[in-house]
Order: C-alpha cells, then sequence, then structure tokens
C-alpha cells in the first residue's frame, strides 16, 4: 500500500501546481486586457481570456 500513497500525493502535487499554474496564467492575462496601452493588445488578451475560461464572447 505505501506505493499507492506515495503515487496519491504525487498526484496531488501535481494537480495543486498544475492550478496554481493555471491561475498565475488567468491573472496575467486579465491584468494584461485591463492595463493594456493599445487597444489591439486588450483586445488579444481578453480574445485569450475567453479562449482559457471557455466563454462564449457577448453578442
Amino acid at each position: 500500500m505505501p506505493v499507492v500513497s506515495v503515487l496519491l500525493q504525487d498526484a496531488t502535487v501535481l494537480a495543486a501546481a498544475g492550478a496554481t499554474t493555471y491561475t498565475a496564467v488567468l491573472a496575467t492575462v486579465a491584468l494584461t486586457s485591463v492595463l493594456s496601452r493599445t487597444p489591439d493588445r486588450r483586445r488579444d488578451a481578453r480574445a485569450t481570456l475567453t479562449i482559457l475560461l471557455r466563454r462564449r464572447p457577448p453578442r
């Protein structure tokens, strides 16, 4: 049984690292969409944020 608990712990650490990385990327893109100087960059960042969040664009 020790092998299973070690694998479970490793999987948990990997999942937490992935979630933390994803959250950091979302925060960076969200800040870029708000703070960019050029409208093109803001539009691109908002489009990327829409893709990352899997939301539909507003109609």
